[in-house]
């Protein structure tokens, strides 16, 4: 007579309970790191500016579309920086924005009043605010009921 074998117990279902748990452990881990990060916004209407987008598209073309460059020089060695637009533009009353955008901290952006004057209109401005590093500037000007709008980097050494 054969020994009695007791039955073999199937551990399919203990793997398949096993491998839902682990699987429901993971993305709760996930999502509870994603609660904890950080996620720091270029600007705090960051979304309205957005809307804005079509606009900024049609001033950039507009800007592009104009018969010179805007002359942007930047002197390091007496920190200053000229800004020049073109002769089409001489005669009509310009005004608007010049913000020193910088990527890496939001604390050291700077906006100042661009009103350029002369012939050919032209601003300067002194650098020594600024720290050294990466800095984008963007310019944004109307004339003759026109939007304009020019962003260009600047590296402050």
């Amino acid at each position: 007579m054969a020994p009695p074998t007791s039955p073999r117990r199937n551990l399919w279902p203990h793997a398949i309970v096993a491998t839902f748990v682990l699987f429901a452990a993971y993305i709760g881990t996930m999502v509870q790191q994603a609660l904890r990060t950080s996620v720091d916004l270029v600007s705090p209407d960051y979304y309205q500016q957005e809307l804005r987008f079509q606009q900024r598209l049609d001033a950039v073309a507009r800007t592009a579309a104009l018969p010179a460059p805007v002359r942007i020089h930047f002197e390091a060695a007496a920190r200053r920086l000229q800004l020049t637009l073109p002769p089409a533009l001489a005669g009509q009353p310009v005004q608007g924005t010049l913000q020193f955008f910088r990527p890496s901290d939001q604390r050291l952006d700077l906006r100042l009043p661009f009103a350029p004057a002369g012939q050919p209109p032209q601003q300067t401005l002194s650098t020594r605010a600024l720290r050294p590093g990466l800095w984008r500037l963007r310019l944004d000007f109307t004339a003759a009921g026109q939007a304009y709008f020019l962003e260009k980097e600047l590296t402050v050494e």
